[in-house]
Parts: C-alpha cells; structure tokens; sequence
C-alpha cells in the first residue's frame, strides 16, 4: 500500500498483504464445502496476514484439463508476485505448470504428484503430457513448502518425494494424513507463518 503524505509530498511505503490463491483438486462441485478449501479461505479472511483468500468453483471440475483450468486462473484469479499460491491433489499440478510461466511469492503443494499414475482422467488433464519445467518452477518462486501423508490412498509417497527432490521444496511427509480430506493445521500456520515473514522483511528494505 502508498499513502502519501500532502505536508511533505513524500510517499510512505507500507508492506503489502500477500493475497492467498486456492487452487482445490479434481471432482469438486461447491468447492466451499469440499476438503478443507472453505475452511483455509475463511481462516485466512479472518486471520490479517493475507490481503484476500480466493477460491473458486473451477470450470471442467471433473477432469479439470490444463487448457481450461490455466486460462482460468489467471484471468479470474489473476496470481502475480504478491501472491501465495496453494494446490491439493490435481490444483497441485496446476499450481507447478501455472508456475513454469508464473512469477508468484510462493506455494504450497498438497499431494503432489508428477505421472497420470496410470488413470485415464488423469492422463486427459493434460498435466503430465511433457516433461515438467523444473528449474522454471523453482525460479519463478521465493519458496515452496510441500505436504504429503504417508498413507496417502491415491498418490504414493515416491511421487511426492520425485516432487520434492526435484523443486527443492520444504517438504513435510505427515502420517495418518490421507489424502488431506480434512482441516490441518499445519497448513494454515505455514502460510500465516510466510506471510508474516514477507512482511517483516518488506518492512526492514
């Protein structure tokens, strides 16, 4: 935020809020009362540290295909490098292409995975038709923080870890997780936490 002071005609710089994008996973209709998604958004709205929480119901939330999810994002969402970007499940996929060619603040990946594991509607998404841009992934962000549960019914643990070694992320392996149906704190307080640091830091430049 600007505001300018009339008496001297400077201008006093403020540190601005990062804003929250929610990007949920494939199947979901009223993304509101799916997962944790409606919970994270109002606890982020409540919370201060966030400018805005955005969720939205996606288009084609079945397949949820690259071609019409990316499009979508970033005219309706508009991410830019104020913002935090958290994926689940299929949003984790489309949070790793949007960032090949995405400059944002950082990003939370929640169940990440990098093959179509063999799944037809998968595979139709179009995520995993090309290698993935790795090191544009890692550049294009200050930092990316990654959660998977070791029991995770859907997405193995070696295709979090590939995820992990590959971005470099602040990975956090939890047991008992599932596929993260449910609220967890652990989420909520990593991105209070990076935005609260982004602050601190736009504050002492």
């Amino acid at each position: 935020e600007t505001v300018s002071t009339q008496s001297t005609g400077r201008f006093r710089l403020f540190p601005m809020k990062p804003k929250v994008l929610i990007l949920p996973g494939n199947g979901c209709g009223d993304v509101m009362r799916s997962n944790w998604y409606g919970w994270l958004a109002t606890e982020l709205s409540a919370g201060g540290h966030c400018s805005e929480a955005i969720l939205r119901n996606m288009p084609d939330p079945v397949t949820a295909r690259e071609t019409v999810w990316l499009p979508f994002i970033r005219e309706e969402m508009q991410p830019d490098r104020n913002t935090i970007v958290v994926g689940h499940s299929s949003g984790a996929e489309a949070a790793m292409r949007l960032l090949e060619e995405t400059e944002v603040l950082g990003c939370v990946l929640v169940s990440a995975c990098h093959t179509d594991l063999g799944d037809e509607n998968e595979r139709a998404s179009g995520y995993y038709s090309r290698p993935w841009e790795w090191e544009r992934i890692r550049g294009n962000t200050a930092w990316i923080v990654q959660f998977h549960s070791d029991d995770d019914p859907f997405i193995p643990v070696s295709e979090a870890r590939h995820v992990a070694e590959n971005l470099g992320t602040e990975y956090h392996e939890l047991h008992g997780y599932s596929h993260f149906f449910e609220p967890f704190d652990q989420l909520l307080e990593t991105i209070n936490n990076k935005a609260q640091m982004q602050a601190a830091a736009q504050t002492n430049e």
